[in-house]
């Protein structure tokens, strides 16, 4: 007989261990168990579910009992609910949910995959009718029910990250208005601000109304029927119906009464195999404390793709084949009504709660494809890079195409430990319906690379302090909007009128995009003057102004 393995929890993280353990040792005794109804669905489809996008429950799961019976051998036991862990007789106490009824089962080795739960905060009116997380198959019915039963015409999301914003899309896709109330100033938290700035423009766009940085305080029945969405403010927002996105929590209470040690984030702790203390239980997934990369911090990261990774790991490490988790860098994307949305590594502000100030960013908005060739589009990209080595550290884009391509080729750049050079040579597929010669990924390489090279130096419009702005656009440009106290003199007149500019004062150059005050800071800079290109141009002073980061 070979081992005999229990996974509790199934999923992205259990479902994977197992699949993985059956391929490596067809001797072991495989038994999944899960207190839902499901042991391996598409949490990250049920959005779309909800919105109608996907019309069949029976496509969201992504692998039945009996798939898992018939192909692999193994056990799934769903609606049984584990309730305890005897390490010393290495025993776990299952509940089977539909019988009421309790036994023990033995192991040789356990993995913890309970995931996380929806964070549903204790908080007046909670329980009233028509508030709902999401996070299960049978909570997107019981929403879909919901809106075909109730028809609601207003709800408010609480929450505005990747679920929340995905949530407004698929309500709003059913005819609902849709409110987004968000504790903190901006969208998208993971981003920072000026590139969740974009995201919130684009929200607003679709008739999505903004309530940021403004928390939830409390629910209350509205006269008339339906909800009051009540926030910190005082504020009351109407709704119909609601859904909280505000986060989830590891569910480490069987952990913890096992006596398994918790890191400093509330996450179960293991090594880079995925054991836990106890060298017979490992844990994977939403509930464990993994290793940031970039910043060497434990974190907690509610994916699937690294909890994909980890139920592999941990089954390698079962049959003694163990190899060591790299840790996370945390690379995610949505979709919001058409704008995709996408990152990797380390946000600026991430680095610089951190402790981490030896980094420079880089802001360019090229299109998608060749401009020459119909319908380019921009993006807008943000690239993190250290100094004075030029390794990178993160990036951030949002587009409506091309966007997760260059995302997730400089994912892998940062898993290499490549930096900007290796982005400015890297040679991408390119036709002219595709991409450019020269890629937005070579392009963000190159600018990082002029700076490093002091060939382009580079300003920031959150620190012009004495230096004097000045505008290459065109007259028509500036007129029609530019930054107090810039000269203007067009990139086309430069070199007859450069006598003009000030010699005494920084020059902080910007046009438009970047690419002219990349051309004007050039010749400037081997006329003598002190110049500097302001990254992002124009395009990115606006998203910068409109998060208080910017000048007047």
């Amino acid at each position: 007989m070979g081992k005999r393995v229990l996974i509790v929890g199934g999923v992205a993280g259990g479902a994977s261990c197992a699949a993985r353990l059956r391929r490596l040792d067809e001797s072991a005794e495989i038994v999944v168990f899960d207190r839902g109804p499901y042991a391996s669905f598409a949490n990250c489809g049920l959005p779309y579910f909800v919105g109608d996008v996907i019309t069949d429950q029976k496509k969201l799961v992504v692998a039945s009992s009996e798939l898992f019976r018939d192909r692999f051998d193994i056990e799934i036991r769903t609606r049984h609910e584990v309730l305890a862990v005897d390490r010393v007789r290495r025993t776990i106490r299952v509940r089977d949910l539909e019988a009421g009824t309790d036994r023990d089962e033995a192991y040789d080795a356990l993995v913890l995959s309970p995931g996380a739960a929806p964070i549903r905060p204790p908080l007046p009116g909670i329980d009233l009718p028509g508030i709902f997380a999401v996070r299960t198959i049978p909570d997107s019915v019981r929403i879909r029910k919901w809106i075909e039963d109730r028809a609601p015409k207003q709800a408010v999301v609480v929450g505005g990250g990747f679920i929340g914003l995905e949530m407004a899309e698929n309500l709003a896709h059913r005819g609902i208005a849709v409110t987004v109330l968000e504790k903190l100033p901006q969208v998208m938290p993971p981003l920072d601000p000026e590139v969740g700035q974009v995201v919130a423009e684009h929200l607003r766009a679709h008739g999505v109304a903004l309530h940021l940085g403004d928390g939830l305080a409390s629910f209350a029945s509205a006269d008339g029927g339906g909800l009051a969405v009540v926030t910190e403010s005082g504020a009351r927002l109407p709704a119909d119906l609601v859904i909280l996105s505000i986060g989830v929590r590891p569910e480490t209470q069987l952990a913890h009464d096992a006596g398994l040690p918790l890191g400093q984030r509330g996450g179960i702790a293991v090594d880079a195999e995925m054991r836990t203390a106890d060298p017979h239980v490992w844990a994977v997934g939403d509930a464990v404390e993994v290793r940031d990369v970039l910043t060497g911090q434990e974190l907690i990261v509610p994916l699937a793709g690294p909890a994909n990774r980890q139920g592999r790991l941990a089954a390698e490490s079962i049959a003694g084949r163990g190899r060591p988790f790299r840790g996370v860098q945390a690379t995610a994307v949505v979709g919001v009504f058409g704008l995709t949305v996408a990152c990797t590594g380390a946000s600026e502000k991430g680095l610089r709660r951190a402790g981490v100030a030896a980094f420079e960013r880089v802001y360019l908005h090229p299109g998608q494809h060749a401009g020459y060739y119909p319908g380019a589009k921009p993006i807008q990209l943000k690239l993190i890079f250290g100094v004075p080595d030029g390794r990178v550290l993160g990036a951030q884009a949002v587009g409506l195409e091309g966007v997760e391509k260059r995302i997730d080729v400089i994912a892998m750049a940062i898993q290499m430990g490549a930096t900007v050079r290796d982005l400015a040579e890297a040679e991408l597929c390119y036709a002219p319906q595709f991409g450019a010669a020269k890629d937005p990924v070579n392009l963000a390489g190159m600018i990082a690379v002029n700076h490093l090279d002091g060939l382009m130096p580079l300003a920031y419009w959150d620190a012009l302090a004495g230096a004097q702005l000045l505008d290459v656009r065109e007259p028509d440009e500036f007129a029609a909007g530019h930054v107090a106290g810039a000269i203007n003199v067009p990139l086309s007149q430069l070199r007859a009128r450069f006598a003009e500019l000030p010699r005494d004062r920084r020059l902080a150059v910007y046009c438009a995009a970047g690419q002219r005050g990349y051309y004007a800071t050039r010749f400037l800079l081997q006329k003598g003057y002190d110049a500097a290109n302001l990254s992002g141009g124009y395009t990115t002073y606006r998203a910068l102004h409109e998060v208080g980061l910017a000048p007047v």
